[in-house]
This record gives structure tokens, sequence and C-alpha cells, in this order.
């Protein structure tokens, strides 16, 4: 009995040593690391653990002491201090730390094992893949391989990699082979290297916004990709540094090399690739980097994530929450690269294995450790806390939805009745309009078709003074029936409004060219003031725009027999936000006037941020609106008096249809009128702004408004000494890039010139009223001191004076180049050009009157013409051979389709809509269809080929012909499979407007 106590006292014994171990040694040295790791000075760690020993060693002892009281021989052979703290302590320490030892190294060299097996698996695989393109890209003419097999091929066999996260293949290019390649491929052949310099995040990579490789030697494109890295095609590898690196390693020792790690394009995850050259030719051990470079063909590399790829690694061990991973890669011992592993803290104990990746020049490490401790329990109750309340959120919002989808689709099913009773109705309506129009303009476009055509024959003075009366006559009923019609649709609520992207500038200049000729006959200065804040391109209706500015600048066009127009454009915010806005005074006055009918109960609109409220002001200084009338100013067929109507025509709808089509654009109108002094009519109009920040000048080319790069930067100076005047000639110079000075008499012009040193005054602009007053003195001043060479003089006039020359006949200066106003950004462009000698940026036939464009377009083009009215044909027919070209004329759309099956020589077709048998919808969709089969045979080679038949493409361009002007028509057109639309009659503007989409000049072809 004896004998088990003792044994019992040793193994108590014993047990306490080991605990006094953990105490004093294992946790001395854990803490060590692990305290003085956050930054705390030597002596203060220290400190804190000696505390903490002494009270661990105090706690051991009670318990060592309180259990069986050892006998003497025990306590002489295992009791003493000495024999208990050396001998002892040193055995079982040693023995713990070498089992701890053991297992570490065994847990981490199973890892190493498992990542070097199935590293080695798929860089065999990859080496495999290299034989196989060698076989069939290289070795066959054509290649059996393109970019959908390869990538069809490596997702389909991505099993047997289970490491790599792609493959890709880049071949072998010469600089003198590069340009024939880049058109075989079709793609131009990208540098890297500055991805690597500014690496992107992947919403941001953008493949087309890089630059073009570098001229070089050779590059080594990628041509191949699987799915995941498909990104990389076109990418030169020999212009990234660690790919160039690992290609020319690859290249000269014929095996497979390894990349140090780098983050990858467009992830910015850590990887390495796997480079392996694919040769012409089977090349022996011992071939020299001469001979390996002759016989390259191209480079197969393979890519591993090595942090996704040790996590799914990990993630099949049990034990993955036992110790932390780190993987290195050691080539350079003095700084390691981290390709995995956490910061995580764990205890001082690290086992180091050897990793082997088959590229002897490439060192790595695993380095393991065990973990300090599991994470704590708070951790995972928080998150389990957390799903739960999601899930509760998310039920919660499901269950919502579902209630709330159940009562729109209720909701769904009574609008849907009350929708099909409203089309119906809506049907009805459009088809009225559209016969009601159709039968009163059909016989009108035959009038005006035949007043033209007579135009054009010899008739003496008096004959001409009637067939114009005859025409004038016939194109205000024209206007009547289309103001009647709109009045109509506004009523029936059918006008709707279109949303396009349009110039705004743009469509104030071709306002302006409408009523530039009755302006220059009053002797009325029309101009135009937009300001700078308001955006470049809005996304609105342009046509009901043009409408509106229409209506009122004719008013004022009528009613004003001299003086000026003014029309101005502002953001709503400039005139709101100041009282002083530095603007012309028209708009000041604008802005008064908008604020007191705004004030009267007008409603307003709040606006959403990419919303721009836009506010115009039409100014004249005509006879006035009378006080008695301008209650009833905007009521439907109202007119002002009965003189009015007869003195100057119209019909009392147009500002009544103006006011609907402000409303349409959530704005307002209003006027302010004294009589024998003038009116200002304002009105308000929202639009979304169609101009992006991110958006270059260079996108804006194809819009309206043209931009003139050979006037940007120049210096004028304006000579006027009417302020308003004079910032509305700025404005439009400052269109055209060039900088502006004003000053109010021609001496200080003078005086200006000589005291500008810094930069040179190409042009001098005098107003005609300045000019009046004071050419005497310039003239005098220029004949002491002329102009600089390089300056010029241009002179602004309502109209052209031969006085003007007739001033400086005799004084041996150069007689000024007059700019006719209005001002417009084409008409000053062309001036100014003409001025300095500049070539015009249009070619020459696109200038001049449209009828002399047209006849440039249509000469010698060969037309066919559809109408079952004898008339229309006949003045259609008329116009179009007016201006040169051939026409063939067909009276129903039977006879068109026989003559338009391919292969035919028409270069277009005027297609009229409404006839009997077959209408212009159902003939145009046959000749589609006509056209879709034909192309199909070209295409298979069982018809004649497109360039055999001097066709760009089996489609001929078919342009609609009718006289009604509802939208839904346009639309039907479009569907059926038309091109344009040109209503009757024959306006040269508009037909100019759509043939010009389709058919060049001659010499537009020949350059």
């Amino acid at each position: 009995m004896s004998l088990w106590v003792k044994i019992w006292q040793l193994f108590w014994m014993l047990c306490c040593w080991l605990v006094s171990w953990f105490v004093d040694g294992v946790i001395e040295d854990k803490s060590g690391l692990l305290v003085g790791s956050v930054g705390d000075p030597p002596d203060k760690t220290k400190m804190k653990q000696k505390n903490k020993n002494n009270k661990m060693c105090f706690f051991w002892n009670k318990i060592s002491t309180s259990g069986l009281k050892i006998p003497s021989f025990s306590h002489l052979l295992f009791g003493s201090v000495r024999f208990g703290k050396t001998w002892w302590r040193k055995v079982v320490v040693a023995w713990v730390v070498l089992w701890r030892k053991e297992t570490l190294a065994s847990m981490c060299d199973e890892r190493k094992r498992m990542l070097q097996d199935q590293f080695n698996v798929s860089m065999n695989h990859v080496q495999d893949m290299s034989i196989m393109i060698s076989i069939f890209h290289h070795a066959k003419n054509p290649s059996a391989i393109d970019q959908r097999t390869f990538s069809e091929y490596t997702d389909r066999t991505s099993f047997e990699r289970p490491l790599t996260s792609g493959v890709a293949y880049a071949v072998r290019v010469l600089h003198s082979g590069r340009e024939e390649f880049e058109r075989q491929q079709g793609w131009t052949i990208r540098r890297m290297d500055s991805l690597e310099q500014n690496p992107v995040h992947k919403d941001e990579y953008d493949l087309e916004a890089l630059e073009p490789s570098p001229v070089q030697e050779e590059y080594a494109p990628v041509i191949f990709a699987q799915d995941t890295v498909s990104h990389v095609v076109s990418l030169d590898m020999l212009s990234g540094k660690e790919d160039r690196e690992n290609v020319l390693r690859a290249r000269s020792s014929g095996k497979g090399v390894l990349t140090a790690p780098f983050p990858w394009i467009k992830t910015n995850r850590l990887g390495v690739i796997l480079t392996f050259v694919v040769y012409k030719r089977d090349l022996p051990s011992n071939a020299t980097p001469e001979e390996r470079l002759e016989a390259t063909n191209g480079y197969l590399g393979g890519i591993f994530d090595i942090e996704s790829l040790v996590e799914n690694l990990l993630q099949q061990l049990a034990s993955k929450q036992t110790i932390l991973v780190n993987v290195y890669d050691t080539t350079n011992h003095s700084e390691p690269i981290s390709m995995y592993g956490s910061n995580v803290s764990a205890d001082g104990l690290e086992h180091v294995s050897p990793l082997i990746f088959g590229d002897p020049f490439r060192k790595h490490e695993m380095r393991c450790r065990f973990k300090q401790k599991p994470p704590w329990p708070v951790q995972s109750m928080g998150a389990s806390f957390g799903i739960l309340v999601i899930a509760l959120l998310v039920a919660h919002i499901f269950h919502a939805t579902v209630s709330r989808i159940h009562k729109v689709e209720e909701d769904c099913h009574k609008m849907e009745k009350l929708k099909k009773k409203a089309e119906a109705a809506d049907v009805t309506k459009s088809q009225f309009l559209a016969t009601v129009s159709h039968e009163i303009r059909t016989p009108m476009n035959g009038v005006l078709g035949m007043l033209h055509m007579l135009m054009d024959t010899e008739l003496d003075v008096t004959q001409q003074d009637y067939v114009r009366t005859a025409q004038a006559s016939g194109k205000a009923l024209v206007s009547l029936i289309n103001e009647v019609l709109d009045q109509a649709k506004i009523e029936s609520g059918k006008l709707e409004l279109e949303e396009v992207r349009f110039d705004l500038r743009g469509i104030l200049d071709d306002v302006l060219s409408l009523f530039a000729g009755k302006s220059q006959e009053k002797g009325v200065d029309l101009a135009v003031y937009i300001s700078d804040r308001v955006p470049e391109m809005l996304i609105g209706d342009p046509g009901r725009f043009r409408q509106i500015l229409t209506n009122l600048m004719g008013n004022s066009v009528k009613f004003t027999e001299k003086g000026h127009i003014y029309v101005t454009v502002h953001l709503m915010e400039e005139i709101l936000d100041s009282t002083d806005v530095d603007t012309p005074s028209s708009t000041e006055r604008a802005g008064r006037t908008f604020k007191a009918f705004s004030s009267n109960g007008h409603r307003s609109f709040a606006l959403s941020p990419p919303e721009v409220n836009l506010i115009v002001s039409v100014e004249d200084i005509g006879v006035g609106i009378p006080l008695e009338a301008q209650s009833r100013i905007f009521t439907p067929f109202m007119q002002v008096g009965p003189s009015i109507s007869r003195t100057h025509g119209g019909t009392g709808i147009g500002l009544s249809i103006s006011k609907c089509l402000v409303g349409l654009m959530k704005g307002e109108i209003g006027f302010s009128s004294t009589p024998k002094v003038g009116s200002t009519f304002t009105f308000t109009a929202v639009f979304a702004n169609g101009t992006h920040s991110t958006e270059r000048k260079s996108d804006l080319q194809n819009n309206n408004q043209p931009i003139f790069l050979e006037f940007q930067g120049m210096k004028a100076v304006v000579v006027d000494h009417r302020p308003a005047r004079a910032q509305v000639s700025c404005y439009h110079f400052q269109r055209l890039g060039i900088r502006v000075e004003v000053v109010p008499r021609v001496d200080q012009a003078l005086r200006f010139m000589k005291t500008c040193t810094t930069t040179t005054v190409n042009m001098i602009l005098i107003e005609q009223e300045v000019w009046n007053m004071e050419s005497d003195v310039f003239v005098k001043n220029l004949q002491k001191e002329p102009l600089v060479h390089s300056t010029k003089l241009f002179l602004l006039a309502n109209s052209v004076d031969s006085s003007i020359s007739d001033t400086l006949c005799c004084t041996g200066i150069d007689p000024p180049v007059v700019i006719v106003k209005p001002l417009r950004a084409s008409m000053l462009a062309a001036t100014l050009q003409r001025g300095f000698g500049i070539g015009n940026r249009e070619s020459p036939q696109h200038n001049g009157p449209p009828a002399l464009i047209l006849r440039n377009l249509l000469l010698g083009r060969k037309i066919l013409i559809v109408d079952d009215n004898n008339v229309n044909l006949r003045v259609a027919a008329g116009a179009l051979k007016k201006y040169g070209a051939d026409v063939v004329c067909a009276e129903s759309g039977i006879k068109a389709i026989s003559l338009l099956k391919p292969p035919h020589e028409f270069d277009a077709c005027f297609m009229d809509i409404q006839m009997p048998e077959m209408d212009g919808f159902e003939a145009t969709r046959r000749i589609c269809d006509m056209e879709e089969e034909m192309n199909k045979r070209v295409k298979s080679g069982e018809a004649l080929t497109v360039e055999e038949s001097n066709k760009s493409s089996w489609h001929l361009p078919v342009l609609a012909m009718t006289a009604d002007v509802i939208q839904a028509t346009h639309e039907q057109c479009l569907k059926s499979g038309m091109d344009g639309y040109v209503s009757k009659p024959f306006e040269a503007e508009q037909l100019y407007r759509e043939v010009s989409r389709f058919f060049n000049s001659p010499s537009d072809t020949e350059s």
C-alpha cells in the first residue's frame, strides 16, 4: 500500500512540475513574444510577466502542498528545490517542446505535400497544353484552334489543373510582322506596363483605353485565353516587367519558370505565372539560347492565384483552424515576399518547410505556427443574432412586397380595361386627323408643286407676280391647316413631345435664318444672346421648341418696322438669384416681366438635379399691344383688332399653340407690352441636361453646332457704343473661340492696338452705326498709321451698302469685309474665312443655296417615285428632275415591287403611303423582305456578289411621301422599314435634309 502511495505522490509532483513549467517556462516564452510584440518597453514587459508568474507559482504551490505529505525518501529523491528546478524541469520542458515541434512539423509537412502535389499536377497539364498548341495551332494551316475553342477546352479541363485560375497563350510576333498580325486579329497590341504602374479596379478596367505597345524588336501578345482571364487578350507580355523576365528565362532555359508574386491586372490579387515555351520543333537538351530563340513560336502561361488556392487547400483539412500557414517567396532572402498568410498573433513556435515548384531559380517556404486561441464565442453569438435579425427583416420585406404586388396587379387589371377604351378612342381620332390632313394637303400639293414648276418657265413680270401671289396663298393655307391640326391635337390631348438630344444654339441659328431676309429688308437689327451657363446640349423636343420661337419671332418681325429684335436665353437661376445680371437690358426686362406674372398665381415646378430650366425672352420695339386686347392675347383665333388681320395677316392661333406647348414643357409664358413702345414675350421651358461632365469637346462635333478650330485663340476688337448690342456681338464671336475686347469709339480701338503688345489683334469689328458717324476720322488715322498686315477690318451691318466701298475708293485702303446681320455661327465663320483667306472646312459643294447643293447630290441618280395620284407623280417627278435626277414613275405598290426586285439600278425610292390595292407600308415591307433574301443568297454564293453589282449592300433607301403630319404616321413609317420622311409638297431644305443622309456629291465620292 505504501508503494502505491509513493507512486501517487510522484505522479502528483510530476503534474505540479508540469504545470509549473507552463507557468514559468512556456507562459514566460509565450508572453515574452506576445506582450513584447505590441510595442511595450522591455523592462515594463518583464515586470508584468514577473507579477503574473509570482501569482501563478503561489497558486500551484498551494495545490501541491495541500495534498498528501511526501515521505522522506521521496522528498530526498524528488522534493529538493535544486533537483526540482533543474533536472526534472528540464526533462519535462524538453519533452513537451519536442512533442509540440513534431506535431507542428507533421501538420506543416502534410500541407506542403498537398500543395506541391497539386501544383505538379497543374504544371504537367499546362506543359501538355503547350505541346497541344504546337501541334494543332502552329503545325496546321489553317489552325485548328481559335479563341472560342481554346476557351471551351480550358474551361472543360479546368478540373485537371486544380491550382490554376486561368491559362493564356501569347504568340511571338516580330516588329516586321506587327501590322499584318494586327490586321488579321482585328485589334491592336496593347502595353501592360501602365497597368502595373497604375493598378485599376475591375469596374474601372477598360481595355480600349490602354495605349498601344511601343515599338520594339518583338512582341508577345496574348491571342488565346480562358474566360476567367479573357481580359488579357491583346496585351503584350513583353511590355510588363515580371512577364518579360519570366518569358526570357523560360526561352533561354527551355523549362517551366515562375514569376515573382505580383498583383494581377483588373483584380489586383497576388499571384504567380508559370510559363512554358512553345517550340516549332523538338530541340536537344543542350540546345543553345540562340537555337531556342529561333525555334520559339510562343509562350503558354498558367496563372495561379496563391491566396485563393492555398485557402481552398486548407479547407480540405479538418485541422485548418489549429495552425496558421504563411507562404513566402524567399528568392531574395533579405526581402521575402508574402504570398499567403495573415498577421494573426500566435505563440513563438514556428516550423519552416521548403516548397519546390519546379523552378530552381525561385525559392519558396511554408511557415506554420500554432494559433494563440480560438475565436471568442461572443463573436459567434453576435453573428448568429445578426443573421436572425436580417432574416426577420427579409421576411417582413418579402411579405410587404407580395402584398404590394397583389394590390398592383388588381389595379393593373382595372387600368388595362380603361386603357383599351382610351386607345380605341385615340385610334379613331388619329385616323380622322390623318384622313382630313391627307385629303386637304394632297390637292394643295398638286397646286403648290405645279406653281413651283410654273416659276421655272419663261414668264413676264406680271405673270411671275401672279404665280408668287398664288404660291404665298397656298403656303398660307397649308400653314393654317397645320395650325388647325395642332390645335385639334392639343384639345384631344394627342400632342406629345419627343425626347431627343439637340443643340440649343443650332436651333436659334436655324430660326434666325428664317427671318434674316425680312429683317434685312426692313433694316431691323435681329440678334440672339445665349448665356454661357446654358448647357451645349439639351434633351427635349427641338421641333416644338423651334415652333414656339418661330411664332414669337414671326410676330416681332411682323409688327416691327425699325429698331431691333433681341432674343435672349438664360438659366432661370440667373434671373431669380440676382437682380443685376450682367446681360443685355432685354434680359433684365424679361426677368422683371417673368417675376411679375409668375407672382400672380402661376405655378412653379420643382426641378430634379439633372433638369435645366430655361427662360427665353423675345423683345422688340414695334407697335406694341393695346391695353384692351392684352387680356385675350392667348385666346385661340382671336386677333388684337380687325385691322391687324387685314394688314399683317395671320389666324390668331400661333400664341395659343405656343402657350400649350410651353405648358407641355413644364413652363410658363407671359408678356409685357406698351403701345407704340414695344413688347417682350418671356417663357420658360424645362429640359434634361444632355452634356455630360466627362464628355470631351470632340464628342460634340457631330451635333448641329460646328466647331471652327481655325479661329481658336484669335483676338478681336468690337467698336460699338451700345453695350447690349456689343455684348450680343461678343457672344457670337466667342462661340468661334475668339477673344473679344469692346470699345465705344474707333480712336480707342486704335489706341488699344498700340498698347496691346502681349498679343496680336487679328481683326477690328466696327458697328455700321459707328462707321457712319466716325468713318472719316477712322480713315484719316489709318492713312497716318496703317493697320498691321495681319489685322483685318470687318463691318457689322444690317444690309450690304455700296457706299462703304465708295468711302474708301480714293484712299488706297482696302474696304472692310461686310458681315450681314443677323449673326449666325455658320454665316459668321464663312465670312471670316473669306476675309482671312482661309479655306472653308466644308467642301464647296456643301455651301450655297439648297437648290445648288441638291443638284450636286441628285445629279445622275436613278430614283423611283410611287404614287397613285397622277398630279402628285408629275409634281414629284418635276421637282426631282429639276435637280438632275433620272426619274422613273410607278402608279402602284405592286409595280414598285416588280421594279425593285434585286438586282436593280435604282438609288432611292419615294413611296406614297395611302394607295389602293397595296399601301406604301406593305410595299416597303415586301421590298425589305426581297432585299433580305437577296443578301442571304449573296452571302451563300448563290447570287451576284455585292462588289460585282456596285452596291455597298442590297438596301435601297425608301423615303415616305405623305400629306399628313401625324406623329403616329412617322412612327409607322419607321416600323415598316422606311428610311425617311418627306411631306408634301416638296421643299428644297427638307428634301436636302433627307437625301443628304444617303447620297454624297461626286466630289465627296472622289475624295
